[in-house]
């Protein structure tokens, strides 16, 4: 199977909790050709079986020792779990939202692994997320680079029919606050999608009111946080698309220069 490599490569850095339950059904009819090799890898019998599971939060002590390859595995897990959910947000599974996770999964793990993470995906679309579960065990595995690059492609699924629902901006707010971003760097993301009066300001995390010093200092912060590096291992792919949001906030700022006209 085309998935074999990175499924597995999750279930090495994830065993079992709310995501590894979630996709227990899904892994028997995915893998059915590498199940001895999953039960080997886990320790024992595949998920959605009986046997021993480990705690998955006893492993947040071996958070910082994962490999790039998987932190890279568990992004992509992560995010076909989180996409379900606001791709049902509106009650409506649209194609243009389903190709934004088909193109990230083809640019990052190539046309093999395509099929299987789209019948993960649809087997997921069947079932209820439960976000602030599934929020917390990402939160616990996840550095926050990386969490505010997920809530980014998370927030484009959203958009991608031009038509961005209240349904699906609370969806959003309540997935920021299961993998724990900060209010604020959550509010930063919408509005770079969610356009308003205000928007530029809300980007680089300040009001109207805020002085040109302030905005200044809220641009250099901001680009600081959001800097591309800071999701380097999860690949050249993330960090393109993490070099979007920078320039999105570059062009905040300079929206806010030019409407004040300062230098």
């Amino acid at each position: 199977m085309g998935s074999l490599k990175w499924i597995v490569g999750f279930l090495g850095w994830v065993s079992g909790g709310p995501i590894g339950a979630l996709l227990g059904f899904l892994v028997g009819t995915v893998m059915e050709s590498g199940l001895d090799t999953l039960r080997q890898l886990t320790g024992g019998a595949p998920q959605g079986t009986a046997g021993p599971r480990p705690d998955w939060r006893q492993q947040a002590a071996r958070a910082r020792s994962y490999t790039a390859t998987e932190q890279r595995n568990s992004f992509l897990m992560s995010l076909l779990v989180l996409s379900s959910a606001v791709i049902k947000a509106d009650g409506n599974v649209r194609q243009s939202e389903l190709d934004v996770v088909r193109e990230f999964v083809r640019r990052n793990f190539g046309e093999a692994a395509v099929e299987d993470a789209m019948r993960i995906l649809d087997g997921l679309n069947r079932q209820q997320v439960n976000i602030y579960e599934v929020g917390t065990q990402i939160a616990t595995y996840m550095n926050y680079s990386q969490r505010l690059q997920l809530f980014h492609y998370l927030t484009q699924i959203a958009i991608a029919d031009q038509d961005f629902s209240k349904t699906e901006k609370e969806v959003l707010e309540a997935i920021a606050s299961a993998i724990r971003l900060n209010a604020a760097d959550a509010a930063s993301v919408i509005a770079m999608f969610y356009k308003d009066a205000d928007s530029a300001y809300s980007v680089l995390e300040i009001s109207p009111s805020a002085t040109d010093d302030e905005v200044k200092s809220a641009y250099r912060r901001m680009a600081m946080k959001n800097h591309p590096d800071k999701v380097a291992s999860l690949g050249p792919d993330v960090q393109k698309a993490a070099e979007e949001k920078f320039r999105q906030i570059q062009e905040a700022y300079e929206t806010i220069k030019k409407q004040r006209g300062m230098r």
